[in-house]
């Protein structure tokens, strides 16, 4: 189907509101992204399916992540209009341009999603991360959620994409096996925005603007703050723990366990793009000494 049919279903999905202007964003994992206008000069986000996933909507996931957070927070985009093929969102203006240090309002608004507390690691329903299913169901102990429902998945589908080898595998096997040496088991249940990389942290005249994308659950906050330093991005300044540290206290052991939360987000790289993220995942478990 060409994009002209997507666009007149959408203005049928806006009662029939004409769109002026409308721009391909991008397209990855069959999902299209489009941002488009309308005579009243709103502009909004929509996304569809270019081929249908029938084993799992994440769109829909999104939806339902997005509604979830609408409720709480003022820095994700509104959900304006959906059905079963389409969500359309607000469009929160942003120009790439990034602070080069880590600015207040960055950081308060990261502090007050890991100020959201429960009692139990999960969510109340499946969320995803790049259109891949992240199954939330409800865990009492950190470890067995972090083990089961995210580390080892991941683990299977990145091997399954790109085979990694005896020597990676024994060691990330070992660690599994082993993770209660490795992390913390029950710390506090933390909303986690769930893929807070820099693509989906908007900016603009190095102002923050909001977030996009969100994959949530209530996990430790210390996973989300080792996937913000995992690829130095500029405006995760050299003081960037220490600023965090004096809203929400990081663990004293913080540093020595952080890589094993940054190969869960090596190995969905794997997974989800190409094998020279394979050798991100060495570095990361040799960081471990494994």
């Amino acid at each position: 189907m060409t994009i002209q049919y997507h666009i007149k279903q959408i203005e049928n999905l806006l009662n029939k509101e004409k769109i002026i202007k409308y721009d391909l964003i991008q397209t990855s994992f069959d999902i299209a992204c489009v941002k488009f206008e309308l005579c009243s000069g709103d502009k909004y986000i929509a996304k569809y399916y270019i081929n249908e996933n029938k084993s799992f909507n994440a769109i829909n996931a999104e939806k339902d992540n997005l509604k979830f957070l609408n409720k709480k927070f003022n820095f994700f985009p509104k959900v304006i209009k959906y059905d079963d093929d389409y969500l359309i969102t607000e469009y929160i203006n942003n120009d790439n341009d990034k602070p080069n240090s880590t600015n207040e309002d960055f950081l308060e608004s990261v502090i007050k999603i890991h100020s959201d507390s429960n009692k139990q690691y999960g969510l109340y329903f499946n969320t995803q991360i790049g259109a891949i299913k992240q199954i939330n169901n409800f865990e009492d102990s950190w470890t067995n959620f972090y083990v089961k429902k995210r580390l080892n998945p991941m683990f299977e589908l990145a091997n399954k994409n790109e085979p990694m080898g005896n020597v990676i595998n024994y060691k990330i096997n070992y660690l599994i096996n082993n993770i209660k040496n490795f992390i913390p088991n029950n710390p506090t249940p933390l909303l986690l925005h769930g893929d807070m990389w820099e693509g989906n942290i908007l900016f603009k005249e190095k102002k923050f603007m909001g977030f996009i994308d969100p994959g949530s659950f209530f996990g430790h906050n210390e996973m989300e703050v080792a996937y913000l330093r995992w690829f130095n991005p500029v405006f995760i300044d050299s003081k960037f723990l220490d600023k965090y540290n004096d809203k929400i206290k990081l663990d004293k052991n913080y540093l020595s366990y952080e890589p094993v939360y940054q190969l869960y987000y090596a190995l969905s790289n794997v997974a989800l793009w190409d094998k020279s993220y394979i050798k991100e995942t060495e570095r990361i478990l040799k960081k471990l000494r494994l």
